[in-house]
């Protein structure tokens, strides 16, 4: 069988300017390959950790790929992380990809996550306590601040991507450090999701389309208002939804709450999420920025009491010089 980008996908991507995240691994190497079939154009960028023997090689291949098929290729060396290895490599990584896209003029950056990372992601949140939103972490389209995070192969298992790798003879590398089971995604993998897939894979796939059709349902009960910069506010349909809102809106700027966190939320109408993000619910409007303690005159804090701004997130306005008039709840009120 050979697996296809989804057509919605393919037009998402024809005439933009797409930056695609590579490895040489299994997933992005098929990827890059039914990119090149669906003549979709595309430059890559790859991240040598340095941590097995083959990385350079891998480095190098990626540059012959560029040079044989005429897209460009973007490399750089992350320096060595003493701890908490998968979090800093995720936040280097990242960091690398955004620069490119702002440099480069990128509209999207494709990643090849598929249907076996999907089941890991929601079996490792599963197993600490998790809402909806956040079970379903990875989506096929994340609308970033100044591009789209676009996943094509969601519903593509591993073991689909490797028989197409194989049966077109096209080359790729097997990361050994995906068997180390000290990380606990390798752990979820080894022990449950590759099982899974691999005896129950149409029922799984079936069952995330029905997951992601009741989230939809579900954000019905709020929408955004207002975003500038980190700063949120959400109009709130039924109030129940506050946890689910803000739930959303941090997982997409790269937070995600404890299970501890939502219920805390579930009682509260102010408070501090992680010491870095305040969330405030005001009537039916929920705000979300960074937590900031900077000091305010004295006539800044009177207005936004005025507009009805809630307190804690008043530091933040102040620090980032926005219009207050554009973000009170009553927006009546001006000098």
């Amino acid at each position: 069988m050979k697996p296809k980008l989804l057509t919605a996908h393919c037009s998402l991507l024809t005439e933009k300017k797409n930056l695609l995240a590579f490895s040489a691994g299994v997933d992005s190497s098929a990827l890059l390959f039914l990119l090149l079939e669906n003549e979709i154009h595309f430059d890559i960028a790859l991240v040598n950790y340095g941590t097995r023997e083959s990385s350079d090689t891998e480095e190098a291949h990626a540059k012959r790929l560029a040079e044989k098929y005429g897209f460009k290729c973007y490399t750089t060396k992350a320096p060595r992380f003493e701890s908490r290895f998968e979090e800093q490599a995720r936040r280097f990584r990242y960091a690398f990809f955004e620069e490119l896209i702002k440099e480069g003029g990128y509209d999207t950056l494709l990643t090849a996550h598929q249907l076996n990372d999907q089941l890991e992601w929601l079996l490792m949140r599963l197993s600490k306590g998790a809402g909806l939103s956040e079970l379903l972490g990875l989506e096929a389209v994340s609308q970033k601040e100044h591009y789209q995070l676009i996943r094509p192969l969601l519903e593509v298992s591993k073991e689909e991507l490797v028989e197409y790798l194989e049966l077109h003879g096209y080359p790729y590398f097997i990361d050994e450090s995906n068997r180390e089971v000290k990380y606990e995604r390798n752990y979820f993998r080894k022990h449950f999701s590759d099982p899974l897939i691999t005896q129950y894979k149409e029922g799984i796939k079936r069952s995330f389309r029905y997951l992601k059709e009741d989230q939809k349902r579900l954000e019905s009960q709020y929408e955004l208002l207002h975003r500038e910069k980190e700063l949120h506010i959400i109009k709130l349909h039924k109030i129940e939804a506050k946890v689910q809102a803000a739930d959303r809106v941090l997982k997409r700027m790269g937070y995600l709450m404890s299970a501890a966190q939502r219920e805390a939320l579930e009682g509260s109408e102010s408070l501090v999420i992680g010491g870095k993000w305040a969330v405030e619910v005001q009537s039916d409007l929920l705000y979300i920025a960074p937590y900031s303690t900077a000091d305010m005159p004295k006539a800044f804090k009177e207005q936004c009491r005025r507009l009805k701004i809630p307190a804690k997130i008043r530091s933040y306005l102040f620090e980032e010089e926005m219009d207050i008039f554009a973000v009170g709840a009553d927006r009546r009120v001006r000098p």
